[in-house]
């Protein structure tokens, strides 16, 4: 489905109005509720390469005989191919890519939530949303955060919209009032869903040239596990 969702996303991006027709009427995709907090993120390193090992070369403790000897052999007992060239060399080498592999850390963020429901009958496979942080003293002064989601919803099915991003209302707030969240309203909002069988609906207020560097940008490496990304 992750392939799927790439090759889609990649022609979107090439061709953004091709093949498709939008709805003028409103999204079928509802928000039933959303909220954030403050979370941190593991970020995995991308294993660009592989290793092979070499092949082992065939000494006399590889010979059956001896191969079933060494079976009965006592826990712990030293492997032989282990004192090998080969098998030197391809310990070395271990001990080369570990040292070059990137470490794991967390990232201190906040994580986005958003469920929705399918109220159309047809299935959709991508979602457009922004969470939206609004001053009240001044509505003008408003924060969006928006994200990329590849899903796989059926008609009449919820599914909860799980995001993760380094910006949160800090651009409305200070950071030491985050915790007051009465301080500003909040709102998601759908900007534009992709459905299964090519058409489109987009709000009629949000242009998608407006992300258009930062979509680039989310899509220019292999997804993951993850559901959305940051715009």
């Amino acid at each position: 489905m992750r392939q799927v969702l790439l090759l889609s996303l990649l022609l979107m991006f090439v061709f953004p109005g091709q093949n498709s027709t939008t709805s003028p009427e409103g999204s079928s995709l509802t928000v039933l509720s959303f909220k954030w907090y403050r979370s941190h993120q593991t970020v995995e390193p991308l294993d660009e390469t592989t290793t092979v090992p070499p092949v082992r070369a065939v000494i006399p403790a590889n010979k059956n005989f001896e191969r079933n000897v060494r079976a009965n052999a006592p826990a712990g007992a030293r492997d032989p191919n282990d004192d090998t060239i080969d098998g030197r060399s391809a310990a070395l080498e271990k001990s080369v890519q570990d040292s070059r592999a990137a470490q794991t850390k967390p990232v201190d963020g906040y994580a986005y939530r958003v469920k929705v429901q399918n109220r159309s009958s047809k299935a959709i496979e991508i979602v457009f949303f922004e969470y939206q942080f609004i001053d009240p003293s001044t509505p003008a002064n408003m924060a969006r955060r928006q994200f990329l989601c590849g899903v796989n919803m059926k008609p009449d099915k919820e599914k909860e919209l799980q995001a993760f991003s380094i910006s949160g209302p800090s651009d409305v707030v200070s950071v030491g009032s985050l915790a007051k969240k009465s301080l500003f309203q909040e709102k998601a909002v759908i900007n534009r869903v992709e459905y299964a069988d090519g058409s489109i609906w987009q709000r009629k207020d949000w242009n998608f040239s407006e992300i258009r560097l930062t979509y680039a940008r989310a899509v220019a490496t292999p997804w993951a596990s993850e559901m959305c990304r940051s715009l």
